[in-house]
């Protein structure tokens, strides 16, 4: 398993750092072939907007429509869960470390990992 971020640049204006996140998503896809894929976007519930996340989760959206890969899709607790056969309840308790999933080094993971990686089994299951 290979763990990266995209950081992006504090300098960067929204749409130079949104080319950024999607040119350096289309080259993490094509130099690791990646067949499958899934984002995790925001609750439509959810209390508060963050705006640049929501712009980052449509460039991704776009960057994988314009990639090779062959499936993807947008994920939420719900849709995610599923995929993975857990229950919409136990989501959070998986992201917390309160419940491991079985994946080595579950517990070394940070939330935000745990989180990507439920979403990436989740394509894979797909």
């Amino acid at each position: 398993m290979n763990n990266e971020k995209i950081k992006i640049p504090a300098a960067m204006e929204i749409p130079t750092a949104l080319k950024f996140v999607r040119s350096n998503l289309l080259d993490v896809l094509r130099e690791y072939d990646i067949q499958r894929a899934g984002i995790r976007v925001t609750e439509p519930n959810a209390q508060q907007f963050n705006v640049p996340r929501i712009q980052i989760e449509g460039v991704i959206q776009e960057a994988f429509a314009s990639s090779s890969v062959e499936g993807y899709y947008v994920g939420q607790i719900s849709s995610i869960s599923a995929r993975l056969g857990i229950q919409r309840a136990d989501f959070k308790k998986y992201i917390s470390g309160e419940l491991e999933y079985e994946v080595e080094g579950w517990g070394d993971l940070s939330a935000h990992e745990r989180e990507a990686l439920l979403c990436a089994i989740g394509a894979a299951n797909d």
